[in-house]
């Protein structure tokens, strides 16, 4: 039997996933992270994008907002303001978003500020990278 870690993966309405798997790898800010059981405990920020676990030899995707992933030796907690199953992610309301914010973003009058206009598009950017991946997998 493959050593497992437990997961915890939570938005800030209801928790998304919990279990043990055998991987976890995530979108922090410095760069993709590859969790193993009994990794060294570590506190980073999320990046928009996503969470996958390794379970049974399998794939699982999520899309996270954001938010902080703690690491212990023997669980690792995901704690996101947006978290769903990718899919869940909804691809026209992702698109819609992506077009809005690159609206926003090239309008000078604009009422929306140019920081929230880039931060919408990084997160729409992201919930179409994780359908993207999300359909190559299940190609393969």
């Amino acid at each position: 039997m493959a050593m497992t870690i437990h997961v915890d993966i939570v938005s800030a309405e209801k928790e998304i996933f919990s279990g043990s798997v055998e991987a976890v790898f995530a979108s922090a800010v410095m760069g993709e992270v590859g969790i193993y059981p009994r990794h060294t405990p570590m506190l980073t920020q999320l990046k928009p994008g996503e969470v996958r676990v390794l379970l049974n030899g399998k794939e699982e995707q999520f899309y996270v907002s954001g938010g902080m992933l703690e690491v212990q030796p023997h669980i690792v907690t995901v704690l996101a303001d947006t978290a769903m199953r990718a899919d869940d992610v909804d691809e026209a309301a992702a698109l819609a978003a992506k077009e809005d914010a690159e609206q926003a973003l090239s309008d000078n009058d604009a009422k929306l500020d140019y920081a929230e206009a880039q931060s919408k598009l990084a997160e729409a950017m992201a919930q179409l990278r994780t359908i993207d991946r999300m359909r190559k997998g299940a190609n393969h």
